[in-house]
């Protein structure tokens, strides 16, 4: 079934999750008489793959995946030092199985997941076997994040915010059911709490609540995302088989990278009309391709791979380099797979437009090389017009404020995972 809402309704039920808590959800109790979906009764029998939410999400008129509306992001450290007991590990599998039996494993109902950092495993003095998971660090010459060191990351996603706020006070606040089961509390508490949101129209209302956007932009209504454009395109995402782990104690796993960005859309609306925004975001090659938001484009934005010659000369001839341009080839394997798959949504969190920004890889130096490739430090020292950030990219309209590395376990390693993947 679609939902449908209106633009009065869809900016209170984001405002909801905002806000969280029992006020939050309160509010959007209020407003809210659908009921949701049920889970299953042995959580046992769900995929193993805690990652693979592409065939349980919508899909749109091109086949590109949607992902649900309501996000939020739940960095959380244990309330037990050094290694975690069985006690804790059972109480972990506890509370995430209340949420499997509560809610489908759906759009209409809850799709979540839950990754381990670095620092957890430092609890074991040793990192996990065959999974390749550094510490954050900063990925390019001009950034200064902080890092998400947490023990662990519950990112949890509906179309419906009031599900996402009663899971999270089902198992870290004062919620006494989750879809009407007896709440189970994390043995942990949220360090730090990040929400977003993405669909068409929700940045569009959304314009004049947050810094940066001048009055006068224009943030088309179609758009799912700040920028004006539409992203997830099919064509230009891995599949979820590719980045899973295949082999060693994680296989069905995957990592996760984290970046969290805030975006400076004054200048983004106030250096750029439309082909000037397609060349900077896409390719200087798709400029007159790109219609409106990109839905001309179906399923693939048409971004192909290109070597560095060619590179060097579209930054001559266009006097900038797109975003999605430097990074084709990077984001392909030598037979042509695209390697990550990106979940990204928008924010405003403490008015300001941010983008939460996860990415799906087999390994977290996949997502490092991409990242190097965005900076086009070899395109830069070849051509004069193109500088640090200036006329590459995007990347003098984004700022990083935090990073963080993660290892999503599958789904029977997922609470508490020790570093030989034994459970």
């Amino acid at each position: 079934m679609t939902r449908r809402y209106t633009p009065t309704r869809r900016r209170f039920l984001k405002a909801a999750v905002a806000v969280g808590g029992t006020a939050g959800l309160s509010a959007c109790l209020d407003m809210t008489d659908e009921p949701v979906p049920e889970g299953v009764d042995d959580p046992s029998t769900l995929p193993n793959r805690q990652h693979a939410w592409r065939e349980v999400m919508d899909t749109d008129e091109h086949g590109n995946p949607v992902l649900p509306r309501h996000h939020a992001f739940l960095y959380v450290d244990l309330d037990e030092s050094g290694e975690p007991s069985d006690e804790t590990r059972q109480r972990v599998e506890d509370a995430l199985s209340l949420l499997d039996r509560a809610y489908e494993r759906s759009s209409a109902g809850l799709l979540y997941s839950i990754g381990y950092t670095p620092a957890y495993f430092e609890r074991y003095g040793t990192g996990p076997e065959g999974v390749d998971l550094p510490a954050p660090r900063p990925l390019s010459d001009f950034e200064d994040p902080e890092f998400y060191t947490q023990d662990a990351l519950l990112h949890l996603a509906s179309d419906r915010a009031d599900v996402v706020l009663e899971a999270e006070e089902a198992l870290f606040g004062d919620g006494e059911t989750a879809n009407g089961i007896e709440a189970v509390d994390f043995p942990g508490t949220v360090d730090e709490r990040r929400t977003g949101f993405i669909g068409a129209g929700m940045p569009a209302e959304r314009a004049d609540e947050v810094d940066g956007i001048p009055e006068d932009a224009d943030v088309p209504e179609a758009a799912k995302l700040f920028m004006g454009f539409n992203a997830g395109f099919r064509g230009n995402q891995a599949t979820e088989a590719y980045v899973t782990i295949d082999d060693g104690p994680f296989a069905g796993g995957t990592t996760k990278h984290v970046v969290t960005l805030q975006q400076r859309l004054d200048r983004w609306y106030g250096d750029n009309d439309h082909d000037s925004m397609v060349k900077k975001l896409f390719s200087t090659r798709k400029v007159g391709d790109i219609e409106g938001v990109g839905d001309n484009v179906g399923d693939d934005s048409g971004v192909v791979p290109e070597d560095f010659e060619s590179l060097v000369e579209q930054a001559n001839e266009n006097g900038a380099i797109g975003h999605a341009q430097k990074m084709a080839a990077a984001n392909r394997d030598e037979e042509g797979n695209i390697r990550t798959v990106r979940r990204h949504v928008e924010s405003t969190d403490s008015g300001v437009a941010s983008l939460h920004f996860p990415s799906l890889q087999q390994e977290i130096s996949t997502f490092e090389e991409i990242r190097e490739a965005m900076n086009a430090a070899d395109i830069v020292s070849e051509t004069p017009a193109i500088r640090q950030r200036v006329n590459n990219g995007i990347l003098r309209y984004i700022f990083v404020k935090n990073r963080g590395n993660f290892l999503v376990p599958s789904r029977e390693q997922r609470a508490l995972p020790r570093p030989d993947g034994s459970v």
